[in-house]
C-alpha cells in the first residue's frame, strides 16, 4: 500500500496566539483606536485591512460578536436563518496534489483509491431529491485521467433526471487542473460545464489566499491569483460561487486579513460570491499532522468569523460550519455574524476523514436555529427561499439565471 508523499522540510509552527483581555481593550493603549473602528462599524462605514487586524489582535470577543450581530441584523432584519437540504458526494478520492492537511485523498493506484460508478452517484442524488434536496455538492481530487467530458456527462445526466437539484460542483483548483491537463483555457472548461448544467461553484481550495502559506501547506495547488481568476471567470460566465477560508495552521493573523481583502476586492468587481464560510484546520490524522499546531479553540473561530462578517461588507451571507465546530458552537455563531446554517449534508467524507464528524438532521438544525431566536427557512443555492412556511415563498432567485452575478457598488454594497 502506498501513502501520500512526505514533506521535504517542516514549516515553522506559529507561536500560540493569546486573545486580548476585555480590560485591555477597554482601557489599554489601543483603546482609542479600537473605539474609532467600533464607531465606524456602528455608522456603517467600510473599515480598512489595518482596522480589521486591529480588531483581530486587540478587540475583546464580546465587542466583536456585538458588531458582527449588528451587521447581520442590518443585512437580514427579517429574522430568518436559512439552510439548504443537500448532500456532499465525492465521485473520486484520487488526487495528485498531495496536500499535507488532507486526510481524504489517495494517490492513483492506492488500494483505497476509487471512482464511483454512475449508478451509485445517481442513487445518492435520487435519495437526496426524494428528501426535498435542492443541491448536490460534488468534488473529487485532481484526478490525472478524469477530464471535463466525464464531468459534463455526469452533470448533464443528473440535470435531466433531477432538474430541481442544483449541481454545485468542482472547485477553482479542480477547474484549473482540468484546464492544464486538457491544455485549453479555463473559460472553455467553464462554458462546457455550464452548458451541461453546472449551476454554481463551491469555494473549496482557498485555504489561505497568501502565497507564503500556500507554498508550505499546498505547494502543488493552484496559486492565489489563479484561484481568484478562476472565480472571476466563473462569475463572468453568469455563475455564482461561494468563498471559504481554512485557518489555524501556519498563517499569521495579518495573512487571515489579507485573505479577506482579496475576497472583498473580487466581490467589489464581480458581485459573484453568494456566501463566505470559514473553519479551523482539523489536524488529527492528516498526512503531515506532526508539522501542524494543535486544533485552535472555539473562541478563535468566533473571533475570525465575526471579523469576516464585519470586514466582508459586500457579502450578503455568512455560513456557519457546524460540521467542524459542532452544533452548539454553530448556534452561538448565529449571534456572531452568521445568517445561514449551511447544508444538511446527508453525506460528508472530507473533514470526517480527519476525525471531525458533526452531521445533524433537519429537525436538529431547525431546533438550534429556533433556540437562537430565529425562524428556520429552507433555501436554494442562490439563497432564494423555498419554504412553504414563509408567506409569499418562493422568495428570490430560483434558478442560476435569476441568481446570476451583478457587479457590486463599493459605496453601498448593493447592485451597481
Amino acid at each position: 500500500m502506498t501513502s501520500p508523499a512526505a514533506p521535504t522540510a517542516s514549516p515553522p509552527v506559529p507561536e500560540p496566539w493569546l486573545a486580548p483581555l476585555s480590560s485591555e481593550a477597554a482601557s489599554g493603549p489601543r483603546a482609542a483606536e479600537l473605539e474609532s473602528v467600533v464607531r465606524a462599524v456602528e455608522e456603517e462605514r467600510r473599515i480598512r485591512a489595518e482596522d480589521a487586524l486591529l480588531l483581530h489582535e486587540h478587540a475583546d470577543l464580546g465587542t466583536l460578536a456585538r458588531l458582527a450581530d449588528l451587521v447581520r441584523s442590518r443585512k437580514h432584519p427579517e429574522g430568518r436563518v436559512t439552510y439548504i437540504v443537500d448532500r456532499n458526494i465525492n465521485p473520486t478520492n484520487v488526487c495528485i496534489t498531495d496536500c499535507g492537511f488532507c486526510a481524504f485523498y489517495r494517490r492513483p493506484k492506492h488500494d483505497e483509491a476509487y471512482v464511483l460508478d454512475r449508478e451509485v452517484i445517481v442513487e445518492k442524488v435520487r435519495e437526496t431529491a426524494e428528501l426535498g434536496g435542492r443541491q448536490i455538492l460534488m468534488q473529487g481530487g485532481h484526478h490525472p485521467y478524469l477530464k471535463s467530458d466525464w464531468w459534463c456527462e455526469l452533470i448533464a445526466d443528473l440535470k435531466e433526471r433531477f432538474p430541481r437539484v442544483n449541481a454545485h460542483a468542482l472547485s477553482a483548483p479542480e477547474l484549473d487542473h482540468l484546464s492544464r491537463i486538457e491544455k485549453r483555457p479555463v473559460e472553455e472548461i467553464i462554458a462546457d460545464l455550464r452548458e451541461a448544467g453546472l449551476g454554481s461553484l463551491p469555494g473549496a481550495g482557498a485555504e489561505i489566499l497568501v502565497e507564503r502559506v500556500r507554498r508550505i501547506i499546498a505547494p502543488k495547488k493552484t496559486p492565489t491569483d489563479r484561484w481568484l481568476e478562476v472565480h472571476r471567470k466563473v462569475h463572468e460566465a453568469g455563475l455564482r460561487s461561494s468563498a471559504t477560508m481554512m485557518y489555524g495552521h501556519v498563517e499569521t493573523p495579518a495573512e487571515r486579513i489579507e485573505h479577506l481583502v482579496r475576497l472583498r476586492d473580487l466581490q467589489d468587481e464581480t458581485g459573484g460570491f453568494t456566501a463566505f464560510a470559514c473553519w479551523n484546520m482539523q489536524p488529527e490524522g492528516v498526512p503531515e499532522e506532526d508539522i501542524y499546531p494543535p486544533r485552535t479553540t472555539p473562541a478563535l473561530y468566533l473571533r475570525v468569523n465575526a471579523i469576516a462578517r464585519i470586514f466582508l461588507d459586500n457579502f450578503d451571507h455568512l455560513q456557519t460550519s457546524y460540521v467542524t465546530q459542532g452544533m452548539k458552537m454553530a448556534q452561538v455563531s448565529l449571534r456572531a455574524g452568521c445568517n445561514d446554517f449551511g447544508g444538511t449534508m446527508l453525506e460528508e467524507n472530507v473533514v470526517s476523514a480527519a476525525g471531525c464528524f458533526h452531521l445533524a438532521s433537519i429537525q436538529t438544525i431547525e431546533r438550534m436555529i429556533e433556540a437562537a431566536g430565529f425562524r428556520p427557512r429552507q433555501r436554494n443555492t442562490w439563497y432564494g427561499i423555498e419554504d412553504e412556511r414563509e408567506e409569499g415563498a418562493p422568495i428570490g432567485p430560483l434558478t442560476r439565471e435569476e441568481g446570476a452575478p451583478a457587479p457590486r457598488s463599493i459605496a453601498t454594497g448593493g447592485p451597481a
